[in-house]
Order: C-alpha cells, then structure tokens, then sequence
C-alpha cells in the first residue's frame, strides 16, 4: 500500500485501530466514490468489524492513500 508521509506520521498514529487489508480492499472495491475538485479521490466501504463505514482519501493516482477514517455522517445512497 502507498502511503503519504501525511498518512504515515500523522494519521496513522492517531488511529492504530485503522487495517491496511481494510483500506486495500476498499480502494479495490469501493461502493461510493467521489473525486473531488483538486483531483483526490474519495472511497467509502462498509467495514462490518468497525460497524461503519471507513473513507479513504487517496491521491489523484488512485492507490496513494493520504487519510482515512470512519465517516459517522456518512450515509449510503440507493442506487437508481
């Protein structure tokens, strides 16, 4: 997995809890996504140990990750 020092030294220490396999899987398989205006890319993925859904934000590559965490306000949408 590709990190950021960001990601590395300052998000990771502060939530030990946060599993590499869970952010990997969710950049493989996301089921919401959101590019945002400067081209990071937002994905969120059900993590069911967590009991809620985990977003990870990555780089405008796609597979740098630069921030993740669970997202309380986040709330899925039906898919038309």
């Amino acid at each position: 997995m590709k990190t950021t020092g960001y990601f590395d030294n300052d998000v990771f220490p502060r939530r030990p809890f946060l599993k590499a396999d869970w952010i990997e899987l969710i950049i493989a398989n996301p089921e919401y996504t959101k590019v945002q205006p400067d081209g990071r890319i937002q994905l969120w993925g059900f993590v069911p140990e967590l009991g809620k859904y985990l977003r990870v934000v990555t780089l405008e590559d796609g597979e740098t990750v630069l921030n993740a965490f669970p997202d309380r306000s986040f709330k899925p949408q039906k898919m038309l």
